[in-house]
């Protein structure tokens, strides 16, 4: 009987051990693969992107095609190596208006937010005003506020204001309304406050519509603020730009045109990093 069960809890163990050793392969083998589908991933738009600057750079190059109508790549880099101290004193203006007008503009998005889910009435009188705001062309809408407040950053900080604004706060208005009705009755059965039905239920379940709204905003708040510098600033890279279109610089254009793009790209990054750390539970 004794040689039995040891037999048996022989064979147990066995069996544990070899199904141990198989699911660590398996897991192994698993990891590796998910981490060469990443690196693919990755390495496919580097690849694109490196064969389309090689065959720029063959056919401007063949073609002999003057540089003030498309500048070879090299030629880019040559304007970044040459006015790198001018590209960056520009480039810190325009973070600084963008900075500054999203900011703001986040902020009065989700005050007016609040305003709105807290009165239909409001929402009815304010929403048809929010949605004429974005009617207007902001090549329009710049020169309006450079006559009335003036050529300084204040301008151009309210025109970043204004495209930050309409998107964050219908994103945060849907998501406040997009609540689990189950919990929300499931609160009110237990005599919970407005306000605790607010920071418990509808904070946490409007976070992803929020982020989706920031992530928005963040594609065109540079271009907000790069537009409001066409219309009369000093520095800036809007200015810059108008300057080296008016000059035939189009590789100062370009390089200008990809610091835009760049800090674009780092905003909306920024905007998805906060939203890995703030929405835990996608």
């Amino acid at each position: 009987m004794t040689f039995v069960f040891t037999a048996v809890r022989a064979v147990f163990l066995f069996i544990i051990v070899t199904g141990i050793k198989n699911l660590q392969h398996a897991s192994g083998h698993w990891c590796f693969s998910v981490k060469k589908t990443e690196l693919k991933n990755k390495i496919y738009p580097v690849m694109a992107f490196l064969i389309f600057i090689i065959i720029w750079e063959t056919v401007v190059r063949v073609a002999n095609t003057p540089e003030y109508r498309l500048p070879a790549p090299t030629a880019i880099l040559e304007e970044f190596a040459k006015s790198w101290k001018i590209l960056l004193g520009h480039t810190g203006v325009t973070l600084l208006e963008t900075s500054f007008g999203f900011i703001a503009g986040v902020a009065v998005a989700v005050a007016v937010a609040i305003l709105i889910d807290s009165s239909n009435m409001i929402e009815r009188i304010f929403m048809p005003f929010a949605i004429l705001s974005q009617t207007i062309p902001l090549v329009a809408l710049a020169p309006l506020l450079a006559i009335w407040f003036g050529f300084g950053i204040l301008p151009k900080i309210i025109l970043v204001i204004l495209v930050v604004f309409f998107p964050v706060t219908v994103n945060l208005v849907q998501g406040f309304k997009s609540i689990d009705n189950n919990l929300y009755e499931m609160m009110l059965g237990m005599k919970a406050t407005k306000w605790q039905i607010f920071t418990k239920l509808k904070v946490p379940g409007s976070l992803p519509f929020l982020f989706s709204g920031l992530k928005i905003s963040a594609a065109y708040a540079v271009m907000g603020a790069v537009i409001s510098e066409w219309t009369g600033a000093s520095k800036g890279l809007g200015i810059y730009m108008t300057r080296a279109m008016s000059s035939f610089k189009t590789a100062a254009l370009f390089a200008d045109i990809i610091i835009i793009s760049l800090l674009s790209i780092l905003l909306f990054k920024a905007i998805g990093y906060l939203e890995r750390k703030f929405i835990t539970w996608k």
